[in-house]
């Protein structure tokens, strides 16, 4: 980390300014060669600057430059940006010129990747960078700022603080082994503490399935036999002509998306092929892309028509959406109800038409309840939110419940010592404090250029 790099920080294309970042120990000096104005070797921190950037005598663009001098910076290093027009050709010349005066171009989330490794922030509060890059509610927007602020990370700091106390508790068993009341109280205290630690993490972890909807919505898939109404419900949920409705059975082959929003909770919807046996090849991918869809949905929309009794294909993909979040759907309440209806083994039937737009409140209303929309904390959003760092979680209970069985079985308290530290570890794995380096290379290279 000791070469200077640059990027551009914006979207590059026609707008009305640019930003040129710059981070690294000789930041202010190669700009400084670039730019007619203030000698910005000499100016104050935090400060902003008009002039030119120029190459030779040409004058490329007129600028406003800010210095941000160490450590109080992004990256804690020396941090210049460019704030330029917002030409695609004077935003690339000025990136060129950084370039061939000494710069190097950044690669992708290497400004954040330099703040954490630098310090600045620690590994939760950058992934959440990127999170606020990609929110969509105001609810993913304010889950991510409070995970950046450290909100979050306080959450494992305070876990690792009680371990480092329990283990201190087990070397003071160990260390002096003279004393005879020592061991039971020891133990004891550590199996107390044990759970206690196990609670935490368990309210964490439930916490984070809420987390998990806020930042990534909920994935619905509408399925059912062909010309239930699944294009037209879809339709009725986005409130647009997304997918094309014919009396033809078969028309939706592929998939179709859109996504809305309940309650600031984006719901990703999938519009399937009709389910059923077909000769057409095509067809039939779009059939088993349907089924393969309902393993990795969380929530599952089944379509049936009240026009028409319940058969066996229906019966089936009741069988396998019964372990998973569904409503069964019986549309078509328009027309004369020929359904079964007492064969459906499932408590969330809604009835609705989705030619007259009838019903899809309460279809609304149903998925509310079901994933506890409403009761989303609207003010604490200390949620773990990512996968990494959910799996992590989920390994220390892993240990956890081993450790409280080894406790139970009178296992060797040195032995019971190795599983405490190895939960310690993976905690300061979730906030960065352990790392790998061809982790901090995958995470951040998912980032965008120039963050």
């Amino acid at each position: 980390m000791n070469d200077t790099i640059a990027a551009i920080s914006t979207s590059l294309g026609v707008g009305a300014i640019s930003i040129i970042r710059v981070s690294g120990n000789d930041s202010i000096k190669i700009v400084n060669k670039l730019f007619k104005g203030d000698n910005l070797e000499n100016v104050d921190s935090h400060t902003i600057h008009y002039g030119f950037i120029m190459d030779n005598d040409i004058k490329i663009d007129e600028v406003l430059v800010s210095i941000m001098k160490s450590p109080k910076t992004f990256t804690a290093e020396d941090v210049v940006e460019i704030n330029c027009h917002g030409s695609i050709a004077s935003t690339k010349k000025i990136l060129e010129l950084l370039l061939s005066n000494g710069c190097r171009l950044a690669e992708p989330g290497e400004f954040t990747k330099r703040a954490f490794l630098n310090g600045r922030i620690d590994l939760l509060e950058a992934e959440a960078v990127m999170d606020i890059i990609n929110s969509k509610t105001e609810k993913s927007l304010s889950l991510a700022v409070n995970q950046l602020s450290g909100g979050v990370s306080n959450l494992i700091i305070d876990l690792r603080n009680d371990i480092i106390k329990t283990l201190a508790n087990i070397e003071v068993n160990i260390d002096y082994p003279e004393y005879e009341d020592i061991e039971q109280v020891t133990i004891n205290m550590l199996k107390d503490n044990v759970i206690n630690i196990r609670k935490k993490i368990t309210e964490i972890l439930d916490k984070s399935k809420d987390g998990q909807i806020i930042k990534n919505g909920i994935k619905t898939v509408i399925i059912g036999k062909p010309n239930v109404g699944k294009s037209s419900l879809l339709n009725k949920l986005l409130d647009e002509e997304k997918a094309i409705v014919t009396d033809i059975a078969g028309t939706t082959r592929d998939i179709v998306e859109g996504t809305i929003t309940i309650d600031g909770i984006v719901l990703n919807i999938i519009d399937t092929a009709g389910i059923r046996k077909t000769d057409d090849v095509v067809e039939s991918i779009g059939v088993k892309k349907s089924i393969s869809l309902i393993e990795d949905a969380d929530l599952i929309l089944f379509i049936l028509n009240n026009n028409e009794k319940i058969n066996n294909e229906d019966l089936e993909i009741l069988e396998k959406i019964k372990n998973k979040n569904s409503i069964v759907l019986i549309n078509k309440m328009d027309l004369e109800s020929k359904i079964n209806i007492d064969k459906i083994e499932n408590n969330n039937i809604i009835k609705i038409s989705a030619l007259n737009n009838e019903g899809i409140d309460d279809l609304k209303n149903k998925i509310k309840e079901l994933f506890n929309l409403e009761k989303i904390d609207q003010k604490d959003y200390n949620y773990l939110c990512n996968a990494r760092s959910i799996s992590l979680l989920k390994n220390c209970l892993d240990l956890l419940n081993n450790i409280d069985e080894g406790i139970n079985n009178n296992v060797p308290i040195d032995m019971i010592e190795i599983d405490l530290k190895e939960v310690w570890n993976i905690l300061g794995e979730i906030i960065g404090v352990n790392y790998y380096d061809e982790l901090i290379d995958q995470l951040f290279s998912q980032f965008c250029l120039g963050k």
